[in-house]
């Protein structure tokens, strides 16, 4: 069966290759602190249902221990390593709900069923807060099975990328973010595409835009909540020519091209 990838909105997706289902980066909440989702309906239950969730690094919209919380019993929740020690309440969380939890460092691998999963590196802060001790990498993950498909977390673009993932068949990468200014240690639209035409996979995912947004900001640069799917969807056409873009509804799913 060919890969299927499903976008619950932010960088949630869900991966299904190989009779496996992998979940990324779950955050089902209709709010978080500041934060508002603004397009696209709450993941339904069915979206909790995987064999193994990868978080790949400690910001709470990307570990968020609510949404842990959700996940069915026996769930493995893979994570970088030092996440234990850094995230009060994750361990808490873990034990109540019933999930293993494994902590990788980048380049380190494990089986999940048929699949192969890989940590490679991330170009992003992987403190938990925005001060304090680093104790945890941010990562990026390389999902193989009936293909390879490359969950890139949060990223910057760096020179080392493509040579870290290695040959992929999909990529699913973060365009945007959840404010008007994206820092240091991110993707916009067309870093991406930069990013796209590097790795170049068969196809790719736009994510991580277009869902949540500060409360109390809806008219300080909108456009930087809208566009960037759209934006990517053009720029990997002109650079990266090769690859076929498939911008998703949030719930929509759809079977890449590409694969073993």
């Amino acid at each position: 069966m060919p890969v299927e990838v499903t976008w619950w909105g932010h960088a949630t997706c869900t991966i299904e290759d190989s009779g496996v289902r992998v979940l990324t980066d779950p955050l089902l909440a209709r709010r978080l602190a500041h934060l508002r989702r603004r397009r696209g309906a709450l993941p339904p239950p069915d979206a909790t249902r995987a064999d193994a969730v990868l978080v790949s690094h400690l910001h709470s919209d990307h570990l968020h221990l609510p949404s842990l919380a959700r996940l069915a019993p026996g769930t493995r929740l893979v994570v970088p390593r030092g996440a234990a020690d850094s995230v009060r309440g994750l361990g808490r969380v873990a034990e109540a709900a019933g999930l293993p939890v494994t902590e990788v460092s980048p380049g380190d691998a494990l089986r999940i069923g048929e699949l192969r999963v890989r940590a490679v590196p991330a170009a992003h802060d992987g403190r938990r807060m925005p001060f304090g001790p680093h104790r945890s990498p941010a990562l990026g993950y390389v999902v193989s099975g009936e293909a390879d498909t490359y969950f890139a977390g949060d990223t910057g673009l760096y020179d080392a990328m493509a040579d870290e993932v290695g040959p992929v068949d999909v990529a699913l990468l973060p365009v945007g973010g959840w404010g008007p200014y994206l820092g240091h240690g991110h993707l916009d639209a067309g870093r991406a595409a930069e990013a796209l035409a590097a790795l170049s996979p068969r196809a790719a995912v736009p994510v991580h835009y277009g869902t949540y947004w500060p409360i109390g900001m809806d008219a300080v640069r909108p456009h930087e909540f809208y566009a960037p799917g759209d934006e990517f969807v053009r720029k990997a056409a002109r650079i990266a020519p090769g690859v076929t873009v498939h911008r998703l509804a949030h719930g929509e799913r759809v079977r890449p091209e590409g694969g073993r």
